[in-house]
């Protein structure tokens, strides 16, 4: 019998992009031939639907219906609205690199300023001119896959041995282009020792229903000390999947935030292994939701060795039909004794139409470990909210006021107190939007 895989909609249009896009990707014949070894493992696997268990709240199939042919290169008026929107949505004192459609803009960024602390390069001239070991992912994840094959442009970012860096370095990513889609990888490698702070921005200027799939793939040393903040607002009918795969040195501080504050569909999924002794990690993120909004937060934290640390605080506010996820793994090897890993989500729902789905996962195979986990969901608390309107404030007040209080024990985790307000003056944009 010969037995033939049938693809959907969505499968054809992908395997049309890519065709059509094959001449515009970087690389040389070898790179080539990576990317379509990364095709045909996406094809193999499809679009991501419910009946799998990594993606059964977020069903791509459902959700997305299409994949966007790529977006154009950005012309001159596509590079000054990307410029008011750096203006906009820059973090002050930042050093700068920025991604416009999916491309490297060389004269939104600060290449210069950042040239005596770290290198930088382009994914593109990197392909062009090394090999394909960037794309060259073990991973069976079908949108890791994805990006691999279709991966247009990024940055590729060394930090050396012992540096100190004198300012914060932003990844901006920022559509213009409406109808497309952006596939971006970008690398990160934090030598020993490096104190610094990674900032990735994800915006619109004056687009709506694009796609954007992201990777990002981040190597840190031994003893360093590195904050990595992630704030994805785009246009309210934007989707937007990341992937961000992570390997952490012996004895280093790693505190990774994520907040989500628009997108239409979003899922962020990172991979963030423990691969030194010592080593203490602090995920925290923030999902504010609203209308129709689903946001994904999916997190595997894996204790490959002993003696190493890791704390997981979660927050959704999910108001009207919008529908948060967050999927929270802790994998403890057989050798890594001695390890201490917890996590907690809680979700706060607006509307009797809101959605929260919280999974957190424990899988330990050493017994000498303390882990736990813990999930909760429910509404703002009515006599709190009598209790400050008695005192003269209106309900949006009200709410806005425990809704600030009940983000705040994951946004208090950033270290920076500028970044933290920058943070925080995001989610009150946010409450804000909302009343």
């Amino acid at each position: 019998m010969n037995v033939a895989l049938a693809k959907t909609g969505t499968g054809r249009a992908v395997s049309d992009l890519f065709t059509s896009a094959e001449g515009r990707l970087p690389g040389s014949p070898a790179v080539i031939a990576v990317r379509r070894q990364a095709f045909e493992t996406y094809e193999r696997l499809g679009l991501p639907h419910r009946r799998l268990e990594e993606w059964k709240y977020t069903d791509l199939r459902a959700l997305v219906g299409e994949v966007l042919p790529l977006a154009a290169t950005p012309d001159a008026a596509a590079l000054s609205r990307a410029a008011e929107a750096v203006k906009a949505h820059g973090f002050a004192g930042a050093r700068k690199l920025v991604l416009v459609d999916g491309m490297f803009a060389a004269d939104l960024s600060d290449v210069k300023a950042l040239a005596s602390e770290v290198s930088v390069k382009t994914l593109r001239e990197t392909l062009e001119k090394e090999s394909g070991d960037l794309l060259a992912t073990a991973s069976t994840d079908a949108m890791i896959s994805l990006n691999a094959a279709m991966a247009t442009d990024g940055v590729v970012v060394s930090i050396a041995d012992g540096a100190q860096l004198s300012a914060p370095i932003q990844i901006i990513h920022i559509a213009t282009a409406a109808s497309a889609s952006a596939f971006t990888r970008s690398q990160l490698r934090i030598g020993n020792g490096v104190r610094a702070t990674i900032i990735e921005s994800f915006v619109a200027a004056g687009a709506a229903a694009y796609q954007v799939n992201d990777a990002v793939l981040v190597t840190i040393g031994d003893n360093a000390d590195v904050a990595h903040i992630r704030l994805m607002d785009d246009a309210p009918d934007a989707v937007n999947i990341t992937s961000e795969i992570i390997t952490v040195g012996a004895n280093t501080k790693l505190n990774f935030f994520n907040m989500t504050t628009g997108g239409a569909v979003s899922r962020l999924q990172g991979f963030i292994t423990l691969a030194g002794e010592g080593s203490e990690l602090a995920v925290n993120g923030v999902n504010l939701l609203k209308k129709t909004e689903h946001g994904d937060s999916t997190l595997v934290v894996d204790h490959a060795v002993p003696h190493c640390t890791s704390r997981e605080i979660f927050r959704a506010v999910i108001d009207d039909r919008a529908h948060s996820v967050f999927q929270g793994r802790i994998i403890v090897r057989p050798d890594a004794q001695k390890t201490d890993g917890k996590m907690m989500t809680r979700a706060l729902l607006l509307s009797d139409e809101a959605e929260a789905d919280n999974k957190p996962e424990l899988e330990i195979f050493a017994d000498d470990v303390s882990c736990g986990h813990g999930a909760t969901a429910g509404a703002l608390d009515d006599s709190l909210l009598f209790y400050l309107r008695a005192r003269g404030l209106p309900e949006k007040d009200a709410q806005a006021l425990l809704i600030q209080a009940f983000v705040g024990e994951a946004i208090e985790q950033i270290a920076d107190d500028d970044l933290r307000e920058h943070v925080i003056g995001i989610a009150e944009r946010w409450l804000e939007r909302r009343s």
